[in-house]
């Protein structure tokens, strides 16, 4: 019999436009136009018409966030950078994250000092 883990963070198999849409701080609107922009956002839709992300999804706007909000792409550059090299942006984006969690851990350790 195996043991379940259930002190890991569970992911959701599906995410709706308005959760996606506050983990990047942006309007639904932005998301949707987006996912007409980007081939690689592909959500599907249930029988009402609505959105829903897949992990899968989730990482690849966090892709195109980093690359249009945060390094300042246009869509046309982002949608090119993404074709080349999308592993070296996926690394990119990792570092990124990881800096910032060292960043939050290091403050929070210099407030508790």
């Amino acid at each position: 019999m195996a043991i379940m883990d259930f002190d890991k963070e569970t992911e959701k198999l599906y995410y709706t436009i308005g959760e996606v849409a506050d983990m990047f701080s942006v309007n639904s609107s932005l998301i949707r136009f987006w996912e007409k922009e980007f081939e690689v956002l592909k959500p599907k839709k249930n029988k009402k018409g609505n959105r829903l992300f897949t992990s899968e999804d989730v990482n690849n706007l966090k892709l195109i966030f980093h690359l249009v909000k945060e390094r300042g792409y246009t869509l046309e550059g982002a949608k090119k950078k993404l074709n080349e090299n999308k592993e070296n942006i996926e690394e990119q984006v990792q570092i990124k994250e990881t800096l910032v969690r060292m960043r939050q851990f290091l403050t929070e350790l210099k407030e508790s000092i």
